[in-house]
């Protein structure tokens, strides 16, 4: 094939000729080229709109629970006789503390071993049972109670299971520790002649909680371990240190508790005790934290104010340089600053707070859009009405009736004062036996029970013996159920109680899911339950909410599907049926910025939606492009086929050209 060089032939230059031509022919391509670019900056300028929208929703998040701005801040003025700290619920005040005893926990020693490796007993599969509870009476010497009783706690017996593995003191030390059953084992050599002790210490603090050891199985492990307070002769172990409660006065007041860290004793307040100081009471303090209130408050500011700046700056223009940022003119971005204004231009509805509106605390808009915070009226809003404050920027709600409590509100409870009316208070599942219970429990004779407590049913076994009371076979009955693991497992608990001999089981449950009651077993006519047993299923309350009708469960009632208070859900603590007041619902300005980012940047939100449409239009100009594109490469194709074919024809016709000048040139001339 000839090489051939478009042009040589004719002087004609074809390359520039199409060059031109295309560039005239790519302007199409140039506007879609130009299109795509101005989207992409878009669909980046949106990027930092996200993520500035996003850390203005993490900042309003934390600020949309009242808690933040209803802190306490409790001191105790001797640090070396315990801490103090408060929540949300405590009282400003002060407070004198004198301590006379600490809480300590039960310590229990065995016998010495001269090994803590070697067997004891013969491996016999063989069973320890834990109960806690309270000793009274009689006497203590040298460790061993003579003339005591021991009452249980109710909290449930725990079990380990010792044999041939683990039937050695060490062995049996960690079978107890594994089995976390509130009880620590360690050993200690006293240095005699059978130096290893076991020592036993339960982990829980106080009177109640003293330690009741039953050994089923081998015979010398029950002559060590077993420990029975209220048997003369039934205790192996001695007790190094006794259980004991905190004791000690608030403002006088003398105040027992089972644990050194005590959450009740002051309302909303707990206390740490470190140290007694019997003479020299402490003080202490408890005061709003107005100082997280302040924080809170301009962090509230700088988030709106960051947001703010942002936007502006998107959709700024300069009449000087008549230069326009990206989203000037932007129709998405503009309807965001504007929902993002009119949050702030209208005041929280629903009364669940004094304040409705910023200024009244201090914040104020400035020239330029933003806010700022006028500190000295802000700390009088504190200081005049600080519960308040939480109303302004989180969802709250408040009670007329102090047995009504707010609990929650749903996504779609508006804001507002709503009636609430009780037509039914809540009740808890319970059964009463027929009869007085005989007090003697008997291994395989009478000792099982089968439990149906809130609609889970298991079985138990009592302890045999002749119980001193009704009450201790009520703390016997409470305790074995407490422990069953099906029950403890999805939170179930129980109360049994006796009149007159007359046991009575509680489900502490509230509402038609609560029942408790012995529906079998050995031991069920013992008790005289079943047959004319009195039974009783719980009930839920009832009543309406903005006088509708509202969902019951337990003790709570929620607001019904479709009307205004749907979501609203409040706990009804006793009391009486018929009108019970009201409760107000607000949704203060951080809870609202919230949930206008969420559905800014949710999906179907204006963001997500402005972002969609810009890459769908993107997508379509790549596909117009890319066809653009192909048409173009035909095209300069077809411009250099048919200016190469001009070249070669008029480089045809100059050859042409010059061969009839030269033959007119060798013509013979005329005379």
């Amino acid at each position: 094939m000839a090489i051939s060089s478009p042009g040589i032939g004719s002087g004609l230059d074809v390359n520039s000729i199409v060059t031109q031509l295309m560039t005239i022919e790519r302007q199409p391509l140039t506007v879609l080229n130009n299109k795509v670019a101005s989207f992409q900056a878009k669909l980046s300028g949106y990027g930092q709109i996200t993520s500035t929208l996003s850390q203005f929703q993490i900042a309003v998040q934390g600020l949309s629970s009242p808690t933040q701005f209803q802190s306490v801040i409790a001191t105790m003025a001797d640090a070396t006789v315990g801490t103090a700290s408060a929540s949300a619920g405590a009282t400003a005040g002060s407070y004198a503390l004198e301590v006379s005893s600490l809480a300590q926990a039960q310590k229990l020693v065995a016998a010495g071993q001269a090994s803590a490796s070697a067997a004891i007993g013969s491996g016999t599969a063989t069973t320890l049972s834990f109960d806690f509870g309270t000793i009274a009476g009689g006497t203590l010497s040298n460790g061993i109670y003579t003339g005591a009783s021991f009452t249980s706690n109710g909290a449930g017996t725990k079990t380990v299971t010792i044999n041939a593995s683990n039937n050695s003191l060490s062995g049996m030390r960690d079978a107890i520790n594994s089995a976390n059953i509130g009880v620590s084992a360690t050993i200690v050599n006293d240095g005699s002649a059978s130096p290893n002790r076991l020592v036993l210490t339960d982990s829980t603090t106080g009177i109640s909680n003293s330690m009741k050891i039953s050994v089923s199985g081998d015979a010398a492990i029950s002559s060590l371990l077993s420990q029975d307070p209220a048997n003369n002769t039934g205790q192996a172990l001695t007790q190094t240190v006794a259980a004991q409660n905190a004791n000690f006065k608030i403002d006088g007041v003398a105040v027992t508790k089972t644990s050194n860290t005590i959450t009740d004793a002051i309302q909303g307040v707990t206390l740490n005790l470190t140290k007694t100081n019997v003479g020299t009471p402490t003080g202490i303090t408890v005061a709003q934290d107005t100082g997280s209130v302040t924080k809170a408050v301009n962090a509230f500011v700088t988030a709106y104010n960051n947001i703010t700046q942002t936007l502006a700056s998107a959709t700024a223009y300069d009449p000087a340089t008549k230069n326009a940022a990206l989203f000037n003119g932007d129709a998405s971005v503009a309807l965001l600053q504007n929902q993002i204004r009119r949050v702030l231009s209208t005041p929280v509805a629903g009364g669940g707070s004094a304040y409705t509106q910023l200024p009244q605390i201090g914040v104020t808009f400035q020239k330029d859009g933003t806010l700022a915070v006028d500190n000295t009226k802000l700390q009088s809003a504190i200081t005049s009405n600080f519960s308040d404050i939480a109303g302004l920027f989180a969802a709250v709600g408040k009670t007329s009736d102090s047995l009504v409590g707010y609990s929650s509100a749903g996504t779609l409870t508006a804001p507002g004062a709503y009636s609430v009316n009780v037509s039914q208070l809540a009740t808890q599942g319970n059964a009463t036996a027929s009869a007085a219970a005989g007090l003697t429990i008997t291994a395989g004779t009478n000792d099982t029970l089968q439990v149906l407590l809130d609609g889970v049913t298991a079985n138990v076994t009592l302890a045999p013996g002749s119980y001193a009371s009704a009450t201790a076979l009520a703390a016997e009955i409470q305790s074995q159920i407490n422990g069953a693991s099906a029950f403890s497992s999805v939170g179930s608990t129980v109360t049994v109680t006796q009149s007159a001999g007359v046991l009575k089981l509680t489900s502490n449950r509230y509402g038609s899911a609560s029942a408790a009651n012995i529906t079998a077993g050995n031991g069920q006519a013992n008790l005289n339950f079943g047959g004319a047993a009195v039974v009783s299923t719980g009930v839920d309350t009832a009543g309406t909410i903005n006088g509708v009708i509202a969902i019951g469960s337990g003790q709570y009632l929620t607001g019904a599907t479709g009307d205004a208070s749907q979501g609203l859900k409040i706990q009804i603590n006793g009391g009486t049926t018929g009108a019970r007041g009201t409760v107000n619902y607000s949704q203060g300005y951080a809870y609202q910025f919230n949930a206008l980012a969420n559905a800014m940047l949710g999906t179907g939100g204006l963001i997500s939606s402005s972002t969609n449409g810009i890459n769908a239009s993107i997508k379509r100009l790549n596909v117009d492009q890319q066809a653009l594109s192909a048409r173009l490469t035909i095209t300069e194709a077809r411009y250099r086929a048919q200016f190469t074919a001009l070249d070669t024809m008029i480089s045809s016709m100059n050859t042409t050209t010059s061969f009839l000048t030269q033959q007119l040139a060798n013509l013979p001339k005329s005379a």
